[in-house]
């Protein structure tokens, strides 16, 4: 296993390696407690199940930025605390997604079965289906605990105090921000109105901050940024987190499921209030709106009615719409990076993920 303190020092921005650095760092820290684990003779599945969970998939997209805002803030030389701060966001974000695959009671996560199937199948032997599935639900928001402990855990294993304090504040808003987007999002959900603001808001708080915003804060932090660096960081980061979910939205309607990993059928099962469904309630006439409030949130909603639905998006324009806004937004963040006082390598880095994060089929 790699160490994390074996990392190497890397004097240009490469994502590839920077992501294999902080895979390295979850390895060896998760090795580590399952050695632990099995040591006290505690059950092996909860550290091998988050081990499966956090390497069957996934983009590395918040450490990915965490390192672009170390670099955005002219960070260099030697970067294990920069690894191992990115890696606590890996940690914490499979805290957030197998606490969502719970509440949204999903059944495959990355083209696998989410957290709480795989743990209802491995305690299904000796129980009833009923109980081995509470069993599941139970013990899956168990390990999401334990992920967003160990997050915790990887953030003060390497940084100074001094490193650890001027992260501190935007570590704390992410995880409070993030908690109050999942909270709207549920209040919204099985409600869709043809209200665009509600939507915006889930957007802003549960991924543009979250995803975008955060992760880009808490590497330029641990750069020592300044408050100009931090500002341009906001700037880029705001539209293109909601670029971002904008996009991720028609994926949960349109994607292809062996790309996304995901069903296109849970997001309309559930009645997500996306901006597309409330672009949709606007320009429906009224036996397109009956449509749609008779099949969303219907929850064995079939092919067909999703078919039905999707015709609606198309045909009232909210899907031509929604793209519209995707791009507009990408191109206003893309607009703020070439104004930000950013390094070169970063600018270029920031770009590749905008298009990836806009452009994207998974």
């Amino acid at each position: 296993m790699t160490s994390p303190t074996a990392t190497p020092a890397m004097h240009e921005l490469d994502l590839d390696a920077f992501r294999h650095a902080v895979d390295a760092c979850l390895d060896g820290f998760l090795d580590r407690q399952n050695h632990t684990a099995a040591a006290r003779r505690l059950p092996p599945e909860i550290p091998l199940t988050l081990r499966d969970f956090l390497f069957c998939g996934g983009k590395r997209l918040r450490p990915l930025l965490c390192a672009c805002g170390w670099y955005a803030a002219a960070g260099g030389g030697e970067t294990t605390m920069l690894v191992q701060a990115a890696a606590a966001l890996e940690m914490f974000h499979a805290f957030a997604l197998i606490h969502d695959d719970v509440m949204d009671r999903s059944t495959t996560r990355r083209g696998q079965p989410t957290v709480h199937r795989t743990l209802a199948t491995h305690h299904s032997v000796h129980r009833s289906q009923a109980a081995a599935e509470r069993l599941g639900a139970s013990a899956a928001i168990l390990v999401g605990d334990l992920a967003l402990v160990w997050s915790d855990e990887l953030l003060h294993s390497h940084l100074p105090p001094a490193q650890l304090a001027a992260i501190r504040p935007y570590v704390n808003a992410m995880r409070t921000e993030l908690m109050y987007g999942q909270y709207l999002d549920l209040l919204h959900t099985g409600q869709p109105t043809a209200t665009i603001e509600a939507p915006l808001q889930i957007i802003r708080y549960k991924t543009a901050k979250y995803t975008i915003e955060r992760p880009l804060h808490i590497g330029a932090a641990l750069a020592g940024a300044t408050p100009v660096v931090l500002d341009a960081c906001t700037d880029f980061a705001l539209p293109l987190g909601e670029a971002f979910q904008l996009r991720d939205d028609l994926l949960g309607i349109y994607g292809d499921p062996q790309h996304t990993g995901k069903s296109v059928l849970d997001d309309l099962r559930d009645g997500k209030h996306t901006v597309v469904t409330a672009l949709a309630f606007q320009h429906a006439n009224p036996r397109q709106n009956q449509t749609l409030r008779a099949l969303l949130g219907t929850p064995d909603l079939d092919e067909d009615g999703a078919a039905r639905i999707r015709h609606i998006f198309d045909d009232t324009g909210a899907h031509t719409e929604t793209e519209h806004m995707v791009h507009t937004r990408c191109r206003q963040a893309l607009t703020a990076l070439d104004h930000a006082p950013f390094p070169a390598t970063a600018k270029a880095a920031l770009r590749r993920i905008a298009h990836a994060a806009t452009m994207r089929t998974t």
